[in-house]
């Protein structure tokens, strides 16, 4: 499977979750289980991102400017659901790609850990979509890239403790079965055949800001 089919699946997934808010009027739907499959994927693409680019400062700034752009229509689509403003989840993936550079280019190894927990609670504080769990997520792909069993026993521990954390705290049983989706595209991820697959250079990142713009329309007009 190639890199541009598992972004393809990750982005159908994501628009049927939010097409769930829209049509719910903002209320949980069978539909965000389906979108459960897209973080993970995106998270994945980020790690791969960092492996394989040309320009690391390019691919930085790319992101930190989807992340902006994304960020009004962002915030106007979740107005259906909340009140609350967070950060977008390119901000998430920015922050991501920032936390394995510097892990990466650390002269001291054994810093890796405390840099981990300090972009993982700076995500919390920022209120980045998916917070520390999301930064955790990233850095799992990126640290056991090589070895896909430990890549799916790690991944799949911090899926279930994260959404475990979220039952015991809101007693919904709806959350085990979120993360028994979330877990899935580990699935996906591991045929994985480290090829591009077709070039769309922007298209994918123009995707998630107007798809939100074009979601909210069919809500406010439509549905």
């Amino acid at each position: 499977m190639t890199s541009f089919a598992l972004k393809v699946i990750a982005c159908v997934a994501m628009f049927i979750d939010h097409i769930g808010y829209a049509i719910f009027d903002g209320s949980f739907s069978n539909f965000n289980y389906i979108g459960r499959i897209a973080f993970p994927i995106f998270a994945f693409q980020i790690s791969e991102g960092y492996i394989h680019t040309k320009n690391l400062k390019k691919y930085l700034s790319k992101l930190f400017l989807f992340a902006i752009i994304s960020q009004v229509p962002y915030m106007l689509f979740t107005s259906i659901m909340t009140d609350v403003t967070t950060l977008n989840v390119m901000f998430t993936l920015f922050w991501g790609l920032l936390t394995i550079t510097i892990i990466d280019k650390a002269k001291n190894k054994y810093l890796a850990p405390f840099i981990l927990l300090l972009f993982a609670l700076l995500a919390e504080a920022l209120h980045t979509d998916y917070g520390a769990y999301g930064i955790i997520v990233i850095i799992v792909f990126y640290v056991f890239k090589k070895n896909p069993l430990l890549r799916t026993l790690a991944f799949t521990t911090v899926v279930i403790c994260h959404y475990a954390v979220e039952y015991l705290q809101h007693h919904i049983f709806a959350y085990i079965l979120l993360g028994l989706f979330a877990i899935s595209p580990i699935i996906l991820i591991n045929f994985y055949n480290e090829k591009q697959g077709k070039k769309t250079k922007y298209f994918l990142y123009w995707f998630y800001p107007v798809h939100m713009l074009l979601i909210l329309l069919l809500y406010k007009f439509v549905i």
